[in-house]
């Protein structure tokens, strides 16, 4: 039953990533960062991961005068993220 886990949720940033975005349509860096405890590098090295495997959207704007780099769980990576953790589920035994 292992096997059924996604290699892509093994780290705790990006299940963090992933659980965040599930609750929140969209989510921007700084509100990651902080949520997530982690660095700048980190978040975006975890984030450029997901969104290579096309488990999030990325939206850059302007907020006034200043850039906005935001998230949001696409179809697949939402699919993929409930697939990991049913497999979890089916590893706990029941009472």
């Amino acid at each position: 039953m292992i096997e059924q886990l996604n290699k892509a949720f093994e780290s705790r940033v990006r299940l963090g990533i992933m659980a965040l975005l599930a609750v929140n349509e969209w989510m921007d860096h700084a509100q990651l960062k902080d949520l997530l405890s982690v660095t700048d590098g980190n978040l975006a090295s975890h984030l450029a991961a997901l969104e290579e495997l096309k488990y999030v959207q990325v939206r850059k704007r302007f907020i006034g005068k200043r850039p906005n780099t935001s998230y949001k769980a696409t179809a697949a990576g939402g699919r993929a993220f409930r697939d990991h953790l049913d497999a979890i589920e089916r590893l706990i035994p029941k009472p």
